[in-house]
């Protein structure tokens, strides 16, 4: 049995590492930090933390809502492709800096990337 993604990429730890570094990117971004302004950001990174831990093959213990319905109030605020592609692309740099091999980069930015549609409402 091959190591999933999640064991590939450095197991909690490294999801930990990835989201710290993720959120204060994205929190400096001033192109989008303003969909976070009313959120709890400890909240925040404990589902991201537990939702990417998720996707990445490793213990599911993701409670959160299902991605169209939890992103639901912020395409109201007018969430759209170019502040995905903000987001996705702090991902890609954060996963870049913590050295992560550029072949599971692909495989997380194309997991993000499937998530578009559902995140947008579309």
């Amino acid at each position: 049995m091959s190591d999933s993604l999640y064991e590939k990429l450095g197991g909690e730890a490294a999801v930990n590492a990835a989201v710290n570094i993720f959120y204060r990117k994205v929190l400096q971004d001033e192109t989008i930090n303003h969909f976070f302004e009313t959120t709890d950001m400890q909240k925040q990174m404990a589902k991201q933390k537990s939702f990417l831990t998720m996707a990445f093959g490793g213990p599911n213990s993701y409670t959160g809502e299902d991605m169209r319905k939890g992103h639901a109030h912020l395409v109201e605020k007018g969430l759209n492709d170019n502040h995905f592609n903000a987001v996705a692309e702090h991902l890609q740099s954060t996963l870049e800096e913590l050295g992560v091999a550029a072949e599971l980069v692909a495989e997380v930015m194309a997991i993000a990337e499937s998530t578009r549609n559902d995140v947008l409402g579309k």
